[in-house]
């Protein structure tokens, strides 16, 4: 069994780098090579503008090539709790966002020639008890009258023929939600970055960041640095570095997966017929795809933990696979060839943050939904650093500190208890 991202192991090779260090100026300096960075940057590109990429590791290596998988539109939250909180017309606003990230990585996937299997196969989303899905139906009925009618129910007595389990109670499915290889995806964003122009150093960490005038920033790696005239911040918040105002903002959650072997397609066309995205209604919660290769790449909270290294992953790799066997008993012998983990960069309501402070431009705190907003924001910010501030749908929203926390997440087991509480009584 590999301790490594099957998206990151399998995919075709970032080859386009440039070797050493950042020099001279540049018009927009983007930290981090990610989805965001690499979208904005992408934009930027084709604009016209002299565009530097700092990453600390690798291309797409962080949350963006160790993530589920899934290119999901819809919210994590329940759309009637977001109409309520937000009024109707900012809720769908919001919501169409979501929409148009995934259709945003189709059109780039076409457009650059990213080899990267992106099918608009469908979220299903399974209720884990009776009373989950009398809550789906509301909140079905509410998306297909307000805001999303590619959504349907799936009946009770329909789900054989949408999942080869008997333990769920029905669903709803999201018609618009595609997947890809996040792997391949990443490193043709990379590609495509380059061929338009733009420059990106790998294994260059930000370690310093010192403004020089009005919003001029002058960045240093461990192997150089430049002065740019506008800065895009497009990552997590390390632990390192100097994002300590970000670190209060943002919870580093870990997510775990599995992947097995190659399986035979008989037995894939019993387990998930449609092959759609599956996610069920837990807090704990697990979700699962087919990969290229006939596996099923199967995910989840597992431990509401912060650590990511091979023996954490490994704990929670045992927690998934033993989900995965109840969910699919007939999974029990399958062999397990991949395990891994990363972190989440989570925002206290679970929605992302982006705009401008002290002449810094940021996007961050997908939560679990990165995917395609990650792709939609860079392109968004992007329009922002050209001074269409309007564009930007999370201009507004305030973003406090969280109270008590200074970027290690001590509370995190007490919100493991709490949920895993709720996991049993609700």
């Amino acid at each position: 069994m590999k301790m490594a991202s099957y998206w990151l192991d399998s995919a075709s090779p970032f080859a386009s780098g440039s070797p050493g260090g950042p020099s001279g100026t540049a018009d927009v300096a983007v930290i981090g090579a990610g989805f965001t960075g690499l979208s904005a940057a992408l934009a930027l590109a084709k604009k016209g503008a002299k565009v530097v990429v700092l990453e600390a590791d690798r291309v797409a290596g962080a949350a963006s090539g160790r993530n589920g998988g899934m290119c999901n539109n819809g919210f994590a939250q329940d759309y009637g709790g977001m109409v309520e909180k937000f009024g109707l017309e900012r809720a769908n606003m919001l919501y169409r966002a979501f929409d148009a990230g995934v259709d945003l990585v189709e059109q780039i996937v076409t457009e650059e020639g990213i080899a990267c299997h992106f099918g608009r196969v469908g979220k299903l989303k399974l209720a884990a008890k009776p009373e989950h899905f009398e809550k789906i139906k509301r909140s079905q009925d509410l998306l297909a009258r307000n805001v999303d009618p590619e959504t349907s129910l799936v009946m009770p007595e329909d789900l054989p023929s949408e999942i080869g389990s008997d333990i769920f109670y029905g669903g709803m499915l999201y018609g618009k939600s595609a997947n890809m290889h996040m792997g391949d995806y990443g490193q043709g964003l990379a590609e495509a970055v380059v061929r338009r122009g733009g420059t990106i150093f790998e294994h260059n960490p930000l370690i310093k960041m010192r403004r020089v005038s009005g919003p001029r920033h002058e960045l240093t790696t461990p192997h150089g640095s430049l002065v740019a005239n506008q800065v895009l911040l497009a990552t997590g918040t390390s632990r390192v570095g100097p994002l300590s105002w970000f670190r209060r903002r943002l919870v580093p959650v870990g997510a775990y997966l599995i992947a097995t072997e190659p399986l035979p397609v008989d037995l894939l066309d019993r387990l998930t017929p449609r092959r759609r995205n599956t996610v069920d209604t837990r807090n704990f919660v697990s979700y699962f795809r087919t990969t290229p290769d006939n596996r099923i790449l199967f995910g989840g909270r597992a431990r509401f933990s912060s650590r990511s290294d091979p023996a954490a992953d490994a704990k929670s790799g045992a927690i998934l696979r033993r989900s995965m066997i109840n969910f699919f008993p007939e999974l029990a012998s399958a062999r397990i060839d991949y395990c891994w983990g990363g972190m989440v960069d989570m925002t206290s309501d679970r929605l992302p943050r982006a705009g401008e402070r002290e002449g810094v431009f940021y996007s961050m705190g997908y939560s679990g939904h990165g995917t395609h907003m990650a792709t939609y924001m860079g392109k968004i910010m992007a329009e922002v650093l050209d001074g269409k501030a309007e564009a930007n749908p999370w201009r507004d929203f305030d973003w406090p500190a969280i109270p008590g926390y200074f970027g290690t997440p001590w509370f995190l087991p007490f919100v493991g208890a709490y949920y895993r509480y709720k996991d049993m009584v609700g």
